[in-house]
């Protein structure tokens, strides 16, 4: 008796050891598994940070329009503006469903009812010309707009040379890059559109940490542009002969520097900050 009681100690002492250490195998399997989702998880989240949303890309309307009958200029003027915010939200909204959906998910929930947009839109300019003049016919094939796809860490901007190009006769091109939205210039009839600096192909590559911060201010200036124009359109015929570049492009210029050095200043918290960008700031008025 007094010698089996040590040999059933060290059956309990064995079968507890086992059952411990077959738990703590577990913990290190499980918590390798769980280092592993982890690191998947952050790489996932980097590759989509680092995506770049890209900007639209829309034909021109206002050269393709007849003279303008003066009983229709306010709302056909009303709505050319409100193509040109249409273009502005829709590159908003690019930058913040960036990495969302498949492949196709910019094409199919972004640029295919930014055209449904443009066509309610450019059937009552339509409309307006046709109450007291000939309507003019065919407008709907400008409503399609394509996706300029960014390069990585482009600022959400499609490659566009640094200086603007001069814009294809009232170019509505979407502020690919920045590019000032022209959108609707050259109508004789027209307010006028300010014609801005390229942003996005004037910054070095952004770190990811920055480039939520980035796309949200490059959206921002697409924004004030597309306000300044619809302020264009909404004081035709105030003030003096300076007033458009009194009250509407010099105060874009003092929002566009502010914007452009949040810019700067996210980018500089993890690199180099860029120099300079506040020469981009200042816009033109095209007539």
């Amino acid at each position: 008796m007094s010698r089996a009681l040590p040999k059933y100690h060290k059956r309990r002492v064995a079968i507890i050891g086992g059952a411990a250490a077959v738990a703590l195998s577990g913990a290190v399997i499980a918590g390798s598994a769980l280092a592993g989702e982890t690191s998947k998880s952050g790489s996932g989240k980097a590759a989509r940070t680092n995506a770049s949303p890209g900007t639209v890309s829309c034909p021109a309307v206002a050269p393709s329009l007849p003279a303008i009958p003066a009983s229709a200029k306010a709302e056909v003027d009303r709505n050319l503006a409100l193509l040109n915010t249409q273009i502005a939200e829709a590159n908003k909204r690019l930058v913040d469903t960036v990495g969302q959906g498949g492949p196709n998910f910019a094409q199919n929930a972004i640029v295919g009812p930014l055209k449904d947009k443009r066509v309610a839109t450019i059937n009552r300019i339509a409309t307006a010309i046709g109450r007291t003049a000939a309507k003019p016919q065919g407008l709907d094939s400008l409503a399609a707009c394509t996706l300029n796809t960014g390069a990585a860490n482009g600022g959400g901007a499609a490659a566009t040379p640094s200086a603007p190009a001069a814009p294809p006769a009232g170019g509505n091109t979407g502020n690919a890059g920045n590019t000032g939205n022209n959108g609707n210039a050259g109508n004789a009839n027209a307010a006028g559109t300010v014609n801005c600096p390229a942003v996005a192909p004037s910054l070095p590559a952004i770190p990811a940490s920055a480039k939520a911060e980035v796309d949200r201010n490059l959206a921002l200036l697409n924004t004030q542009i597309a306000e300044a124009n619809k302020r264009l359109v909404d004081t035709v015929g105030q003030g003096g002969p300076n007033f458009a570049q009194n009250a509407i492009v010099g105060p874009l210029k003092d929002k566009r520097v502010a914007t452009i050095n949040r810019i700067a200043t996210a980018i500089g918290r993890t690199a180099a900050k860029p120099q300079g960008l506040d020469s981009l700031a200042a816009c033109t008025l095209n007539k």
